[in-house]
Formats: structure tokens, sequence, C-alpha cells
């Protein structure tokens, strides 16, 4: 048992390396770093907000594992290799499917631009204002006017979080506006309590954060890419928004928040929570996708710790009826998509994998093209199934590959 947890350990410490590349980036069909710069640099710019404490007050500040009620937004720059690359090496990694040769992505510097105490009013603040004014400059040249916001998952130190939406950036072809909400995670396999605690104290934040970038930004909608224990935050943190204020029709609420694409990549959320949560906010998106692999281990895990089934793994045995009537009906009806991960049916992908949204370039891909196209998953080139109590699903169809080629030629 001690030498499969140091194993493991291991594995969690080791870099980030440059993600597969998503195979609508390998079809040919289309550059999407044609917009680039011949010399454009290697690096990778990203916002990110937080909620961490920090030990001592900086524009380069060293962040905690402890939450805060203090909300801090900056700029990061994370580099793709250790220097030697150039853009047109990076380019080509990023359009092709070999797995040889890929770099690391290496957190290279974070400045704090803003801090907004709980008292704070950010609408009277010179530096909140300007930020936002930064990220509407940044809306402004997008060919994306959308912003989309991630949500890490357990055991992520600032520096793996980082990467991983930088990555994320990088193959929207560098035209989304990205943004990492980086939660206290104490970045430890031992300390799964610990960031199940700091994930639900998180809420508040991820909650503010939202209600102020739709406030003071010109996003056309605001979406979220929630992973693993990030479910916990954005599920419950939608769950709150929905909540209208005094004399508000669900109608200006939804037009207040602009939710747009909701994608929740094996959420390590209770399923009854999820469904319960759900209820309360999936009127005010566009769309609610839920990615799962059933023989997810990491899961599995917590399902054991938790003593609840997994969002990610669900059992509709951890359902009231009502509940799993509302979500058949919303599989079908309500923009709701159950994406049935099948290791069975996708090529590369580890049977009990749990970071399958950016470690295989099949499922990759759809997330993106679900962010970039804001498009249903008959559109995205997936299929359709039912279970036998009659929630529909969508799953990989064993020529995906070739439906994206096709796709990618009427773009």
């Amino acid at each position: 048992m001690a030498v499969t947890v140091s194993v493991l350990l291991a594995a969690c410490s080791s870099p980030v390396q440059l993600m597969p590349t998503p195979v609508k980036f390998t079809t040919g069909q289309v550059d999407p770093f044609a917009h680039k710069a011949a010399a454009d640099t290697t690096a990778i710019p990203l916002l990110y907000a937080t909620n961490r404490a920090v030990f001592l007050e900086s524009r380069q500040p060293f962040y905690s594992i402890f939450p805060s009620d203090t909300l801090r937004l900056g700029v990061a720059k994370v580099q793709i290799g250790d220097g030697t690359l150039d853009w047109d090496q990076v380019r080509q990694l990023s359009t092709s499917d070999s797995q040889r040769g890929r770099p690391v992505l290496s957190l290279e510097r974070m400045e704090e631009l803003v801090a907004l105490g709980p008292q704070t009013d950010a609408e009277s603040s010179p530096e909140a204002q300007a930020y936002f004014a930064l990220i509407n400059d940044a809306l402004a040249v997008s060919r994306h006017r959308d912003l989309i916001i991630y949500v890490h998952g357990f055991n992520n130190a600032v520096w793996r979080g980082t990467a991983q939406a930088a990555q994320f950036h990088h193959f929207t072809g560098r035209q989304a506006v990205v943004l990492v909400f980086l939660w206290p995670s104490a970045a430890s396999l031992l300390a799964y309590a610990t960031d199940v605690r700091a994930a639900r104290e998180s809420v508040p934040a991820f909650a503010r954060l939202i209600e102020l970038l739709a406030r003071n930004t010109n996003a056309e909608h605001i979406n979220v890419l929630a992973f693993s224990a990030g479910a916990r935050i954005a599920s419950e943190g939608l769950a709150t928004l929905a909540q209208p204020k005094h004399g508000e029709t669900r109608e200006a609420l939804r037009a207040r928040l602009r939710l747009g694409q909701i994608y929740f990549a094996a959420p390590d959320e209770d399923t009854y929570r999820f469904v319960t949560d759900l209820r309360q906010y999936i009127d005010l998106t566009e769309r609610v996708s839920l990615g799962a692999n059933l023989d997810d281990r990491a899961l599995r895990f917590a399902a054991r710790h938790q003593r609840a089934s997994r969002a990610g793994r669900p059992s509709a045995d951890d359902l009231t009826n009502e509940q799993v009537a509302f979500i058949n009906a919303a599989s079908q009806q309500l923009n709701f998509d159950m994406i049935w991960v099948d290791p069975r049916a996708i090529p590369d992908l580890n049977r009990r994998a749990h970071s399958f949204w950016f470690g295989n370039a099949w499922v990759s891909s759809d997330v993106l093209m679900q962010f970039l196209w804001h498009k249903a998953p008959a559109e995205r080139g997936l299929q359709e199934g039912y279970t036998q109590e009659g929630m529909r699903f969508w799953t990989f169809p064993p020529d995906y590959d070739q439906r994206v080629k096709a796709l990618m030629l009427t773009r």
C-alpha cells in the first residue's frame, strides 16, 4: 500500500506536458494559428482569480493553501518548453497527432493586479476597473466574445491549475479569453478531505467572481469548464447565483448573468446534490454538459470517501424518483447533455481515466467545439443513445475523427 501511494504521489507531482492535440486541429482542414504572427511568442498569457490567502502582500505574492475572504485578480504567463523551442516548432507540435516530444508547460510569472476584500466595492476601485478593462480589450480582439472560466480539480497546485488552463487557451488557437479560478487546493493526494472543505469554502468567491464579470465586462456569455472537485464549486456556485434579487424575473436574471456553456468534466460532486443544484440554474444557461467515465478510478475512491456516488460516475440509486424523472426530462428537453466517455470506444483512453478532458484528443476536441461553436452534441459529431429509464446520452462513434474532419470542411 505504501509503495502504491508513493507511486501515485510521484505521478501527481510530475510536470504538465502539452496535452495531446485535439483531433479537430489534426485534420489538416484548418490551421488554428493562421492568424498568429510568424514570430509569435511561445509563452501563453492567462487571466486568473483566486481566493487563496497570501503570506505577504505583493504584486508577485506567494499564494497559500488556505481560503480567504479576499478575491485576488491578476495575469499569469505560462511557458511552453524550456525556451529552446521557437513559435514554428510549437505550432507544428500543436497541430500534430504525435505524442512524442510534448514539451513541459511551466508557470513563469504571476502578477496580482487587484485585491478585493469582502467589503470592497469593485465599481469604485480604479485597480478593479482597470482589470475589467483589460478583459474587455481582450474580448474586443477575440473571434469569440465569450469569457471562459476554468475551475481546476483536487490535488492542484497553483502552477498545475494554471498550466491546465493555459493549454486550453492555447488550443482555442489563442482566440478565446480564458480565466482560471485558482481555489486553495492543498495539492496532495493525502489531503482530499482538506480539499473538500476548501472547495465548499470557495463557493462564495466563485459566485462573486461571476457576478463581477457579468456586471463589469462585455462578454456575450460567461462559460464555465469545471473539472473534478472544481465541480463542487461551480455546481453550488451556479445554484447560488440562480437566486433572483428582490423583484427580479427569471428572464432578467438570465440576461444579467449571461451564462452560456457549462461543462462538468468528471465532476466530483454528490450525484444527489449535483441534480439538486442543476434544477435551480439550468434554465439560466445555454447548455449544461457532463462528461463521465463510468470506470473513473479517482471518482471510485471519492465515492467511498464521501459515501455517495459522484456525478461523474453516477448511480440512480442515490436519486429520488422525482430527480430521476427530472434528469431524464432535462436530457431531452432542457439542453442537459450526459456525455458517456467510454474508453472501449475512444482510442488511447485509459479504462480508468479521470483527466480525460485534456488527456485525450477526441474528448478535448469535443470540449473545444462546444465552447467555441455553441453547438449541440449531434452537431459536434457525437452519437445519440438512451438508457432503459429514458435518459438520453451521447457517445463517441467509431468514425468520430472522420465526422470531425467533415465538420471542419463546413466551418
